[in-house]
Formats: structure tokens, C-alpha cells, sequence
């Protein structure tokens, strides 16, 4: 239930549903949580990652990075408290990417969420306001105010 209602995720490797439209993705973890408005809220998110014309798009037929928007709308719709992002921009060309981490920390600052990022990439890490860095399991550093 606090998975449910409270924790976000956005993977590397996007995980949509293949047989599902971009609109579809963004709905299904609303009607799951009982959102009354859910295929509008998905919508309103899909506009908001600048996707509303590729809505009844299924993966096969966006672009990596459009892939990505999807999932990011999919996890920012539910509105979570946390949310995790799992190399956000890995799979993604340095444009694509630059343009998925600004939205994420956009919607980030807009909905107070917390966003724990990992990542290899020191450029993203640094926008961060808290850095810590894991060498072979164990914390090497911590920067706050990074």
C-alpha cells in the first residue's frame, strides 16, 4: 500500500507496456490506485511532457525518448512522495537526455517530490542538492549542497 500510494519509479530501461498506447501506460497505475479521472489525469501528464499527440502510440512507435516521457508522466501522475529514477537518461543520446533531466527535476520542484537519482553521469549528480557516491558496495563521499 505505501508502495502504492506514496513511491515513484522511473527505470533506465522504461518498462511500458508493449501492447498498451502511451495514453494506456500512463492510465493503468491510476485505475489501479482508483483515481476517479484517470484517463484526463494521464492525459494532462502526457501534454505536460509535451507527448498529447503521440498518446495512442504504443512504445514500438516512439522514440527512446519519448519512451522515457511516458514513464516519467506515468510515475508523476500518481503523485508520489518519493520517487526513485534508475539511470533516467542511460539508454538515451546526450539531447535527449539533457531534455529528460530537466523535466525530471521540473516536475520535480513543481510537485515537492523527492527524487532520488542513480546515475554514472557526474553532470546529472551535480544538479543534485545532496550527492553521495558508492564505490564496491560502500559510501566513499557525501556533498551536501552540491
Amino acid at each position: 500500500k505505501l508502495r502504492k500510494e506514496r513511491v515513484g519509479f522511473v527505470f533506465q530501461s522504461f518498462h511500458l507496456l508493449d501492447h498498451l498506447t502511451a495514453l494506456q501506460n500512463v492510465t493503468l497505475p491510476l485505475n489501479l490506485a482508483g483515481e476517479q479521472n484517470a484517463e484526463s489525469k494521464a492525459q494532462s501528464f502526457l501534454e505536460r511532457v509535451g507527448l498529447a499527440e503521440r498518446a495512442n502510440h504504443l512504445p514500438k512507435q516512439l522514440s527512446g525518448g519519448e519512451q522515457q516521457r511516458v514513464a516519467i508522466a506515468r510515475a508523476f501522475a500518481c503523485e508520489p512522495s518519493i520517487l526513485f529514477a534508475d539511470e533516467p537518461t542511460g539508454n538515451l543520446d546526450s539531447n535527449t537526455g539533457h531534455s529528460v533531466a530537466n523535466l525530471l527535476f521540473e516536475l520535480n520542484e513543481e510537485q515537492g517530490v523527492t527524487l532520488i537519482l542513480v546515475t554514472h553521469d557526474d553532470e546529472l549528480a551535480n544538479r543534485c542538492t545532496q550527492k553521495l557516491t558508492i564505490d564496491q558496495g560502500a559510501l566513499v563521499t557525501h556533498n551536501e549542497e552540491v
